[in-house]
């Protein structure tokens, strides 16, 4: 057994960017097993997503047509089923909420060892596994007894996949077991639809705004880059901006292709939530800032005399 099992993930009809990070990660680890990697997308427009997932790498796609948003029970059981069918090595889950409800359940029922929020690993022999612990404050390194496993995968930590591919897929049938729990309708947090793990563009804002009459400053650059706004925790803390716009640990892992940290000192918890961004660029009037140390680009002054001129520069 060397094949990789990667479960897709979607939300109200849409396939998320996870989804394809997870592609890259189980190709890597399909790669160092000598195996194939398959995907397995269940529930909702499976042939919909699974044309939209088809990238080069994958060898076969199961789409598993009961239901149409997460249910445990169905996801559990069908990633059984995929297992017994392709007789995986390895299962591969977002470490989402979904993610993190039945990845227990299918390495409890298959008897193997669940590793959780895994930021990369490498298998010679033996699987090893990074993550972190302490509040982001210590990575670790974790060798994995055994030749099967589950893992879960945090988001933002490998690049989406990209390409067109040609992985047959492969319709599986799964008689619908019965289900003590059934989605019956979705509530938006406080703050409107803004998903911030979507974004291309991110302007980030932290304590050094000082109160919350200065985001003004901060939203003039995001509309003049056409871009979302995000923050880190003391801003939500204190009310200035709502939850669902707080990126970090805590908050919302992100990993757009720009992200801009305005008045952000770079605590260890809010750089795990954005260091896999494609360019970071930060602005702070402390250049012993640890912001500095993740940052594509630097600029130490005052956030009210810089963020007016890149307004400008850009309108």
């Amino acid at each position: 057994m060397s094949d990789v099992l990667v479960v897709a993930e979607h939300r109200r009809g849409e396939l998320r960017e996870i989804s394809h990070e997870l592609v890259t990660a189980g190709r890597e680890l399909a790669d160092d097993l000598g195996g194939e990697l398959h995907v397995a997308v269940i529930a909702g427009d499976v042939a919909e997503f699974a044309a939209e997932l088809n990238r080069p790498g994958i060898d076969r796609i199961h789409t598993v047509a009961v239901g149409e948003e997460f249910d445990h029970t169905v996801y559990a059981a069908a990633a059984e089923r995929l297992v017994e069918r392709t007789g995986a090595a390895a299962v591969v889950t977002p470490n989402s909420v979904n993610g993190l409800d039945y990845a227990p359940a299918v390495a409890e029922r298959l008897g193997v060892p669940l590793v959780t929020d895994v930021l990369e690993f490498t298998y010679d022999d033996d699987l090893t596994v990074t993550r972190e612990m302490y509040g982001s404050k210590v990575e670790t390194t974790a060798a994995v007894d055994g030749d099967r496993f589950c893992l879960t995968v945090r988001g933002g930590e490998f690049a989406p996949a990209e390409g067109l591919g040609e992985a047959a897929v492969e319709p599986v049938e799964l008689d619908p077991p019965e289900s003590g729990a059934r989605v019956t309708g979705f509530e938006e947090v406080a703050g409107g639809d803004v998903d911030i793990a979507d974004a291309d563009v991110l302007v980030s804002v932290g304590r050094g705004v000082g109160e919350a009459e200065n985001l003004e400053v901060v939203e003039a650059l995001a509309d003049a880059l056409d871009a979302t706004i995000s923050a880190s925790r003391p801003v939500v803390d204190n009310g200035w901006l709502p939850k669902n716009r707080q990126v970090g640990q805590s908050g919302t892992v992100v990993a757009p292709d720009v992200y801009v940290a305005i008045g952000i000192s770079g605590a260890v918890q809010h750089v795990a939530g954005m260091k896999g961004s494609d360019t970071i660029v930060a602005i702070n009037t402390d250049p012993n800032a640890p912001i500095f140390d993740i940052a594509d680009y630097g600029i130490v002054g005052d956030l009210f005399e810089v963020v007016p001129e890149l307004v400008s520069r850009f309108e």
